[in-house]
């Protein structure tokens, strides 16, 4: 046996001659296969990473634009947004006419609209045209240029009340009070429906609206 060979190896294992074999050790191929995962995953985080500021730039930038042209949208809309310009209660004389059989009708109804704020003018029987052929619970008159004004205010203390033009002169308002007259508006009711009317209502066109 020659120096060479280790103890308990013999047979096909002495080692003779002056070449001696390499122990080598074995090639480690799980430390490859890491290093190929860990790189996939750099590169796909790094990607990922790349479109997220991507969107900051560029997304974040049009979402306050969006934003901003729906407030100067909103503001465009509520300065459109006009109130109705009514006239007062004060500013509003009424002549109230009773057109019934019942007595007191036409007195009493304008103490009423005189604590309400209205002024008062004329208060009597109706003239022929009207007496005893109303018969619903009243009937406004005025000038044509009250229609949309002083006749919808006095409107709101008598609901159902008929409301028609005359050619008459000056801005009185005739209240003809017929056989369905049972009292003027509760007055909740009538504020409510003056507030109603006097509510402000868009007039923004609809190239104007979002």
């Amino acid at each position: 046996m020659s120096m060479l060979t280790p103890p308990g190896m013999g047979g096909q294992y002495r080692i003779t001659g002056d070449k001696y074999p390499r122990m080598r050790p074995p090639r480690r191929r799980g430390r490859l296969v890491s290093a190929v995962v860990a790189s996939v995953a750099v590169l796909g985080l790094t990607g990922w990473g790349t479109l997220q500021l991507i969107d900051v730039f560029t997304g974040s930038a049009e979402k306050p634009a969006a934003s901003g042209a729906k407030e100067r949208c909103r503001t465009k809309a509520a300065t459109a947004a006009q109130v109705r310009a009514l006239p007062k209660p004060g500013a509003i004389t009424v002549n109230v006419y009773n057109a019934t059989d019942r007595t007191g009708l036409a007195k009493d109804t304008a103490d009423e609209l005189k604590k309400r704020g209205f002024k008062i003018g004329n208060v009597g029987n109706a003239g022929k045209d009207f007496d005893k052929k109303v018969k619903t619970a009243g009937m406004l008159l005025g000038p044509a240029s009250a229609q949309n004004a002083s006749l919808a205010v006095l409107g709101t203390q008598l609901a159902g009340a008929e409301q028609r033009t005359d050619t008459r002169k000056g801005t009185d308002l005739d209240l003809i009070l017929g056989d369905g007259f049972r009292g003027l508006s509760k007055p909740a009711a009538a504020n409510q429906a003056l507030t109603a009317l006097a509510a402000p209502e868009p007039t923004a066109s609809p190239q104007q609206s979002c």
